[in-house]
């Protein structure tokens, strides 16, 4: 598949953009290396350096993985995908760690400051969220996991907390991809229509427990088998 010709604004961007694109596409495979530079450069119809920096921002992205000496090749086919190949072991307990923090606290003021507005909101998410699981589009599912939970912390109408979480969208969408598949399952249910619920109801007490309830599952899990995410 030939890469369009870029435009000559934003040609770093587009470049990311084109690489990107045909690394979604298939067009060279997880392990597999892609062109050098001066073919990639001669493909989009920009300098070397330009290559240079889109292929530099892709690496730190996780898609691609630069070997010194022995070229570029492809690591993931998203972005989402490359950032749980960096999220293991004690990276991820960390991340689990840092989200019970600021959700305990969020669904704790959700439950005293929530509209009836963020509740449909709320429960809208969760029916996207629980459809994506269902049809097995598990990187929508994580997207939509994460955007649920951003939700919760919004509902507690506390500025700075959810700008706070809202910085954390990435990893935080990282850490659901992570632990969601045919394993946890059950896990994945735990703490999410309970803790809506919680929230409706305006009960502090099982919002808090709700929220922090299937983090400390997942938690516990990862002490037992590490490999098993």
């Amino acid at each position: 598949m030939p890469l369009a010709t870029t435009r000559r604004t934003g040609l770093v961007d587009q470049a990311i953009d084109q690489l990107r694109e045909a690394v979604r596409q298939g067009e060279w495979p997880i392990g597999q290396r892609i062109p050098t530079e001066p073919a990639l450069a001669e493909q989009l119809g920009v300098g070397r350096n330009t290559v240079r920096e889109a292929v530099r921002a892709l690496s730190h992205s996780g898609l691609l993985e630069v070997r010194q000496g022995d070229g570029t090749y492809v690591r993931a086919t998203s972005e989402v995908s490359g950032a749980v190949l960096r999220l293991c072991g004690s990276e991820l307990r960390e991340v689990l760690q840092v989200r019970r923090t600021l959700e305990v606290e969020g669904a704790r003021l959700a439950a005293s400051a929530r509209t009836e507005d963020d509740l449909v909101k709320l429960d809208a998410l969760l029916d996207e969220r629980d459809r994506s699981w269902r049809e097995k589009r598990y990187e929508d599912f994580a997207r939509v996991d994460a955007e649920f939970h951003l939700t919760v912390v919004a509902c507690g109408h506390n500025t700075l907390l959810t700008e706070l979480y809202r910085g954390l969208t990435e990893v935080v969408t990282a850490s659901v991809a992570a632990t969601a598949g045919d394993k946890t399952v059950l896990v994945q249910e735990i703490g999410h229509r309970g803790l809506l619920e919680a929230i409706a109801a305006k009960d502090a007490d099982r919002a808090v427990s709700e929220a922090g309830g299937f983090l400390d599952e997942l938690l516990s899990r990862l002490d037992v088998d590490p490999g098993e995410f």
